[in-house]
């Protein structure tokens, strides 16, 4: 009987949040039809069934998180023959009981006994449970068929005025009364963002470097296509377009370090950072280097909106070339982004500052300036190539083309 896993929503993804069921077993099911909502730390999305026939069996209930590759349901397809279900059912019935006998990858999510309940935790409650000497049978569970769910342990933590990421040493000789304080429990993708970012920190050399570049005739530039065009637009496109010129100079920062070799990509895949309701996403902007300035705007806010509305598909988040984050957005003039891991670098546009410079024949003037950084793999980059990029992008954000 086919079954349905967890898939890899995302590169490096391991793991995934069945966040709710939107077919329930007898209901019919077509070909790529939603099954139910996954969260991952990239994207949040409805899987589709990659057969048509009827919603058999679910393993997993709604809120828990599992690995990759865990079996989620089945679906009963159009081989069941007549004969093996009792002729009083219906035949959606039918077809969900005709197989009832067979041996399934997991337990039954209706578990009837307090030991079939043990074994089907899953391995985030599970990991949970050993690091603060838990005994989940004392905790009532609120996911299907009363199992126990990683929100149910960190309710029972919060109850105990321990923090969910402290281990139960810690928690005993903490010196602040639970009172001080609130356990604001990790969402799954918070949770993933904090290791991965963690494990890029730790296993990535980065270093890191910033130039200052004077953006006024790219304002007067962009003005000019925003009337042309007769809409608002930002300095993002702009930015995102100079990135993609300056990679063809400098190809190797177009690149991931992946199993110990660098692998030099021809596509520009432009990572996009966002700031989500739920988190950071990073949604991806595929063949980038082949979208003019307008067709760079649509996209962008297409891909933008998406991500904030947490209506990203799978492949909006996988290929990444090289990442690029608008932080002037927020007000910020120099920052230090780390990695997004394997890209070997992250460029980011800072607030453009209007202030006085020296010009030509030591003349002064009021200039717009912004600083570009960029975070790069030192196991993929020297210095030299990092800062000939940079130059290379310094010179045509100064000197801005129409294309």
């Amino acid at each position: 009987m086919p079954v349905v896993t967890m898939p890899q929503l995302g590169e490096s993804v391991t793991e995934g949040t069945v966040l709710r069921w939107l077919k329930q077993p007898g209901d019919p099911v077509a070909l790529d039809e939603p099954l139910c909502e996954v969260e991952t730390e990239k994207v949040n999305v409805e899987l589709p069934s990659p057969f048509e026939g009827v919603m058999g069996r679910q393993f997993v209930a709604q809120g828990e998180t599992v690995p990759v590759g865990t079996p989620l349901c089945e679906i009963v397809t159009a081989g069941t023959r007549p004969s093996e279900a009792d002729s009083s059912e219906t035949p959606v019935a039918a077809a969900v009981s005709a197989r009832a006998s067979v041996e399934s990858p997991r337990p039954s999510p209706e578990p009837t006994a307090a030991g079939d309940r043990r074994r089907r935790y899953t391995p985030a409650v599970l990991r949970l449970a050993r690091l603060h000497g838990i005994d989940l049978e004392r905790i009532p569970g609120t996911g299907l068929g009363g199992r126990v769910t990683r929100k149910d342990v960190e309710a029972y933590l919060a109850a105990r005025g321990e923090a969910p990421s402290a281990t139960p040493s810690t928690a005993a000789v903490s010196p602040a009364p639970a009172a001080a304080y609130e356990v604001v429990p990790l969402s799954p993708t918070r949770r993933t963002i904090a290791e991965r970012l963690s494990r890029a920190a730790r296993e990535v050399p980065q270093a890191w470097t910033m130039v200052e570049a004077d953006v006024t005739e790219l304002l007067r530039l962009r003005d000019t296509i925003a009337a042309k065009l007769g809409r608002h637009l930002t300095l993002l496109p702009f930015f995102a377009q100079a990135v993609c010129r300056a990679l063809r100079e400098h190809p190797n920062l177009n690149a991931r370090f992946e199993e110990g070799e660098l692998r030099r990509f021809r596509d520009v895949n432009l990572g996009i950072a966002v700031a989500a309701p739920g988190g950071l996403v990073v949604p991806v902007l595929h063949r980038a280097q082949e979208l003019s300035i307008e067709g760079l705007a649509r996209a962008l806010d297409d891909l933008i909106e998406r991500a904030r509305g947490g209506r990203l598909q799978l492949s909006d988040v996988q290929g990444g070339t090289i990442t690029v984050n608008n932080t002037g957005a927020f007000g910020s003039i120099a920052s230090r982004p780390i990695l997004n891991a394997p890209e070997v670098a992250i460029v980011t546009l800072e607030r453009v500052v209007r202030r006085p410079v020296v010009v030509g024949d030591d003349a002064i003037a009021v200039r717009a300036m912004v600083n570009v950084c960029l975070t790069f793999d030192h196991r993929a980059l020297d210095g030299h190539e990092a800062g000939a990029f940079l130059a290379t992008l310094k010179t045509l954000l100064e000197a801005p083309a129409e294309r």
